[in-house]
């Protein structure tokens, strides 16, 4: 390896670490609370980190969780989960022309690395470059692995300290925070507004469902509101 590429390895790793630190400190409370949210819903501390180890999706687990603590039926727990997680599929399609050249083992770690704060960061960094490096993959590792460290340290502190945080620190209010700012910088066009505005309405009306199946409406309302913008988007361009 020349110093040259080795340079540019570096530099690729350190901007996607210095990118998606902020996040991954707004992401820490959120390891806290399904650390504790976990414990109470009957998981042994070992398989509960075991989860954010293996699974290592946030938003999965808050939901596997509950359902758990709810005693909800194993359908319903594979169920939902896999809808909520629908959405890796989008982040995939976006980030697979710029990881298609890749090796196999490459693409499989940035498979697993792929979570939504390592998305945001990673995709607007690829949209927004203005010369495209050969290494760039190493951004993407950055942003993953800081985000990997910073769930698997925080889901630790949650289960055998998390219990002692108080609760008037409303902790769980950062996890609505810290996907608002996600969200935000990427409602740039019509498809991502109008699935992320279709999405929070089912929410919202479907609030009330058994087993937490009001994520499940959101989610897929927010897909197919999204997919249906897209290629209404894509008809437009091509009749012009």
């Amino acid at each position: 390896m020349s110093t040259a590429s080795s340079s540019s390895h570096r530099h690729e790793l350190a901007n996607g670490i210095k990118a998606e630190l902020p996040i991954a400190l707004g992401v820490i409370p959120f390891g806290l609370i399904y650390g504790v949210l976990a414990l109470a819903g009957g998981l042994p501390p070992a398989l509960a980190q075991a989860m954010s180890a293996i699974v290592f999706a946030g938003s999965a687990q808050f939901i596997a969780a509950q359902l758990i603590g709810a005693g909800a039926p194993g359908v319903i727990l594979l169920l939902t989960t896999f809808i909520v997680n629908l959405r890796h599929l989008l982040y995939s399609a976006s980030l697979s022309p710029y990881t298609k050249h890749l090796p196999a083992r490459w693409r499989w770690l940035l498979a697993y690395l792929l979570t939504d704060e390592a998305f945001a960061v990673t995709v607007l960094h690829y949209d927004g470059e203005t010369a495209v490096s050969p290494n760039r993959h190493y951004y993407f590792l950055g942003a993953g692995m800081t985000l990997w460290v910073a769930w698997q340290t925080s889901t630790a502190v949650g289960i055998f300290l998390g219990a002692q945080i108080p609760a008037s620190w409303s902790l769980d209010f950062t996890l609505a925070l810290t996907f608002i700012g996600l969200v935000v910088p990427v409602l740039k066009d019509r498809p991502n507004l109008g699935a992320a505005l279709s999405a929070g309405l089912a929410a919202v009306f479907a609030n009330g469902l058994p087993f937490k199946l009001g994520l499940m409406v959101a989610a897929l309302t927010g897909i197919l509101v999204g997919v249906w913008l897209e290629n209404l988007s894509s008809q437009q361009k091509e009749s012009l």
